[in-house]
């Protein structure tokens, strides 16, 4: 099935890349998996639509994008860098099938709202991508069966980093691939913002392969520059954006809140959220993993908002009708304050440890390679016209400049009431106190 090509080319019209031609039988039938298809459920960047309201985006078309990045550096590697002999580091095109399918699935294992998901029930979707790759019950699993038995481990090692040929992995995962440069472009067409715009095609045209992995043509250095600042902005300017944290938030506290009552027989009354019980329980199978999606939860929400327990009734409000926590920075040395505000609002009639969070949102824009790092970064190499390798930032002053430094914010989250005028409040000693403690958004 390995060289199996459709008939005639199959395109999905997308308005960030135009059209994604597909070609080979096995990305068609791996699209229409139930499994994939799921991915249509899942938002792209979960709570941020509450802020950039054009951000309904889903998985599904991020997935289409990334494949069809993947499937265009194939192709620029096959025409411009065919390998001629074994170890001359130049591109081996029976390695572009593996690249297709990891590209596609990368993020087949995203729970609903993605990252808030993971963080609550200590779910890893690369981790949970792997799964629904590797195991044999899953549809995605038999289709890459049929390209040869071994194929769905080699798929998934991709997605684990640990596949032989570096080229194929940095594709997908590196700190300029196919997954970062769709997510930029795809976002900042939906968000409505300029951002995360750079030069696609120019970087196309300058991106080649070498024995180590994946590099860029000296002359393409500006377009990698733009390439960077871009996802610097984005992140600043959208997915750190303290009003979708908020909603993230109180989403956070909602599920928190949930999981508490199932654990106390809380919810053995009301109508039993099902779906939700294998993850209340940390005993999930493959299957229950892929029943869940945004609606799934959305639906849940919608029911609770009749449920009995205060809190949770009041979270679903707040969520559903978009009622954001608001924040204040503060400096990680302020422990002793934030706990100082926690009681405040406790004091004021809201549970502490479901109506406050603390947030941080950090990034690195871009980072040299250090083995010793928890997550070490595939550095940028730029090849100059004799194959000599340089790395990005001793080039470029402008990415030195963002090299190793990172960006972003801590943030101590409660509810709106807590800056309401005091006057018209029971708890106006406690209000006047909380407000007391905060100037120009940031804790004193």
């Amino acid at each position: 099935m390995e060289n199996d090509l459709l008939a005639r080319e199959k395109v999905f019209r997308d308005p960030v890349h135009n059209y994604i031609h597909v070609q080979h039988q096995v990305i068609l039938d791996l699209i229409n998996t139930p499994e994939f298809q799921r991915l249509r459920r899942i938002k792209q960047l979960g709570t941020t639509s509450f802020t950039f309201h054009g951000a309904e985006h889903s998985r599904f078309s991020h997935c289409l994008g990334v494949y069809e990045v993947t499937r265009r550096i194939c192709n620029t590697f096959e025409h411009n860098y065919p390998t001629k002999h074994a170890g001359d580091g130049l591109w081996n095109d029976e390695e572009r099938l593996v690249a297709l399918c990891a590209a596609l699935l990368h993020d087949i294992g995203h729970g609903p709202y993605s990252h808030t998901f993971e963080h609550i029930f200590k779910t890893d979707h690369e981790a949970w991508t792997r799964k629904i790759i590797t195991d044999s019950s899953t549809q995605v699993n038999q289709i890459l069966r049929q390209v040869s038995l071994d194929f769905p481990d080699k798929v998934a090692s991709v997605i684990a980093k640990t596949y032989p040929n570096m080229q194929v992995v940095q594709m997908i995962s590196s700190q300029i691939d196919a997954d970062r440069m769709d997510y930029l472009l795809r976002d900042a067409y939906y968000t409505g913002t300029q951002y995360g715009m750079f030069d696609l095609t120019r970087i196309m045209r300058v991106i080649r392969p070498y024995a180590g992995g994946i590099a860029f043509n000296i002359d393409g250095m500006h377009a990698v520059e733009d390439y960077i600042v871009s996802r610097f902005q984005m992140y600043q300017q959208v997915y750190f954006h303290p009003v979708s944290r908020g909603m993230e938030v109180v989403l956070m506290q909602l599920l928190h809140r949930a999981k508490f009552l199932y654990e106390r027989g809380d919810m053995d009354s009301f109508e039993m959220p099902s779906l939700l019980i294998p993850f209340f329980e940390n005993q999930i199978t493959v299957s229950d993993y892929v029943r869940l999606d945004d609606d799934v939860l959305n639906t849940y929400f919608n029911i609770w908002r009749d449920h009995p327990d205060t809190i949770l009734r009041d979270l679903v409000h707040r969520f559903l009708d978009r009622r954001p926590f608001k924040s204040i920075t503060f400096a990680p040395a302020q422990q002793v304050e934030i706990k100082q505000l926690q009681a405040l609002i406790q004091n004021s009639g809201f549970d502490q440890n479901f109506y406050t969070a603390i947030n941080n949102s950090f990034d690195l824009p871009y980072d040299l390679y250090r083995p010793s790092s928890k997550e070490p970064k595939t550095q940028i190499e730029l090849q100059q016209p004799d194959g000599t390798l340089q790395e990005l930032s001793t080039i470029s002053p402008l990415v030195k400049a963002l090299s190793g430094r990172e960006s972003g914010d801590h943030r101590f989250y409660f509810p709106k009431e807590m800056l309401a005028n005091p006057e018209s409040s029971t708890f106006a000693p406690y209000l006047q106190e909380f407000q007391a403690q905060i100037i120009n958004g940031a804790l004193k």
